[in-house]
């Protein structure tokens, strides 16, 4: 008896009634629950409505071909993985067209039976370990997401009542107090920004975080930020300035992601600038693609340390708090972005983060 599950749904698609047969004979004796579709249509049809632990594909059909079946289900972003056995009587060149469209593993005809056995188990493997990796996400991402808000929650509570004792609202405080209720409210405004850190490095990873494309001036981010983080800036003595083109600068993309990736870069380059500035620079030289740059004084990062300060939850010897995991996420929502991130610093010197993105190109008028 096989050791497959009683539950792997096998549609087996040919327009011979004798080769659905044969098929059928084959695997019949194994605990799979098959369905037949005698055409490429039909077959269309049942992979929309139904889950297939498993496609066994003919490709040679009237109405549509093996190959085009492929396609579409490999291009329908709302199926889940199913994996696809082509079955062919063609040459080598075919059975590559096969493969670098989507289909995972291909068998010629005359079918033998063990080589099919040998095939479908295969397949079934693969199908199992995918849905079982994409189940172990689904919990992670779960687990984040519920853990995080469960944590937001008593964190913003505190975040607002440390603002209303600093603010006087429950009395006057002495000089003490006021400190230590300041290094309270830091600590807890460092935790809050972990938490929704985590939680969206989940949700970019996942693929679960949506992102709105839109025409946007990148310049008008970049003031935005500018404007939002001056206070820190004068509170540490530094310059913020900026070296931005008069005219509009526009790319494609994600207003409110973009605007997160150059406030982290700020104001991690006004985190560890302790004197001189931090200045955004863009550059629009290219008619194909723009540059933005952050760049600081501050106190850089060691050369061993600039290969990983993109990873999750790295943090330099230059760490003053933090999660690890802003520079990650930044990194995450420019590839997003059809972009490139990269850095060069020098200890003791300053650092410059370098962002590239690809500039709005207008799609051509319809005649």
């Amino acid at each position: 008896m096989s050791s497959t599950p009683a539950s792997d749904r096998i549609l087996v698609v040919d327009d011979s009634p004798d080769n659905l047969l044969l098929i059928q004979s084959i695997l019949e004796n194994e605990e799979f629950t098959l369905v037949t579709a005698k055409n490429g249509t039909e077959a269309l049809e049942l992979t929309e409505s139904q889950c297939f632990d498993l496609i066994l594909l003919d490709v040679m059909m009237p109405d549509i071909d093996g190959f085009e079946v492929t396609r579409r289900i490999r291009d329908n972003p709302e199926l889940p993985y199913m994996p696809i056995l082509l079955i062919t009587a063609h040459a080598q060149p075919s059975v590559a067209l096969g493969l670098d469209i989507g289909a995972d593993d291909f068998i010629r005809k005359p079918v033998e039976i063990d080589e099919l056995m040998a095939r479908v188990r295969s397949l079934l493997r693969l199908k199992h370990t995918v849905d079982e990796r994409n189940a172990i996400a689904r919990q992670r991402e779960d687990f984040a997401s519920r853990l995080t808000h469960d944590m937001r929650t008593p964190l913003i509570a505190a975040d607002r009542m440390l603002n209303l004792m600093l603010k006087g609202a429950l009395g006057d405080l002495s000089e003490s107090m006021l400190e230590v209720l300041q290094t309270m409210s830091r600590s807890n405004g460092n935790l809050l920004e972990m938490v929704n850190n985590i939680l969206e490095v989940y949700r970019y990873e996942s693929a679960g975080k949506a992102f709105y494309f839109n025409k946007i001036d990148v310049k008008v981010i970049a003031k935005n930020v500018l404007q939002e983080l001056q206070s820190l800036a004068l509170e540490k003595q530094i310059a913020l300035e900026a070296n931005l083109p008069n005219h509009p600068v526009w790319i494609e993309g994600d207003r409110l992601a973009l605007h997160r990736v150059l406030t982290n870069l700020v104001s991690n380059s006004i985190k560890f600038t302790d004197t001189g500035f931090v200045k955004i620079h863009l550059d629009y030289s290219e008619s194909t693609q723009i540059q933005i740059q952050v760049l600081d004084t501050g106190s850089g990062i060691a050369l061993e340390e600039q290969s990983e300060v993109f990873n999750r939850f790295r943090q330099g010897k230059h760490f003053r708090g933090g999660s690890g995991l802003g520079l990650h996420l930044s990194r995450l929502i420019v590839e997003a972005h059809q972009g490139q991130i990269s850095l060069q610093s020098e200890p003791q010197e300053g650092s410059t983060f370098t962002i590239t993105l690809p500039t709005y190109q207008a799609a051509p008028a319809s005649h």
